[in-house]
């Protein structure tokens, strides 16, 4: 019985917790995603077809979140001539959202018996969602403390590890 335990723990280990602690411990940089979007613009005469490939995020010298890739194309001028373009690129990305989850509770049918009374609750859902913006002082104090743990660098870290999923 001891050794089917230890064959137990040791499968578990190899199989289970190796290829978790080899991502964990894995620091290099994300592969080139396979996201491509697509870029056209007009300006001087000149119009722009192309395509935006994400490569990677990051976080600039100021401490904001940017998204870097390669930006490929052609711009063609009002007279018909046309130039490639390939640039590497960095544009800023942020992560934007009005309201936050506080709290979810989901209670489930209750009977209860307390000493001869009988109790009878229905399924009970609460759902606490704080408004941020200008004016909504209790929404935008919740939201930053819902949101302290957050750092652009470890967004940054956390999306290039989905990047490298997606690859």
């Amino acid at each position: 019985m001891k050794r089917i335990a230890l064959a137990t723990l040791l499968l578990f280990t190899t199989t289970i917790l190796t290829p978790a602690l080899a991502v964990a411990q894995n620091q290099a940089p994300a592969p080139a995603s396979r996201i491509s979007i697509p870029v056209s613009g007009a300006g001087g005469g000149a119009v722009f077809t192309g395509t935006f490939q994400l490569q990677k995020f990051a976080t600039n010298a100021a401490g904001q979140l940017v998204a870097n890739g390669l930006l490929t194309g052609v711009v063609t001028t009002a007279a018909g001539a046309t130039s490639s373009i390939v640039r590497t690129v960095s544009l800023p990305a942020a992560v934007t959202q009005a309201t936050c989850d506080i709290l979810h509770l989901d209670l489930g049918p209750l009977d209860l018996n307390i000493l001869g009374l009988q109790i009878n609750l229905s399924e009970i859902v609460l759902d606490i969602t704080a408004q941020s913006g200008a004016g909504n002082l209790l929404g935008n104090l919740l939201c930053a403390v819902a949101n302290l743990l957050n750092n652009p660098s470890g967004l940054a870290d956390l999306l290039n590890r989905i990047l490298g999923a997606l690859g």
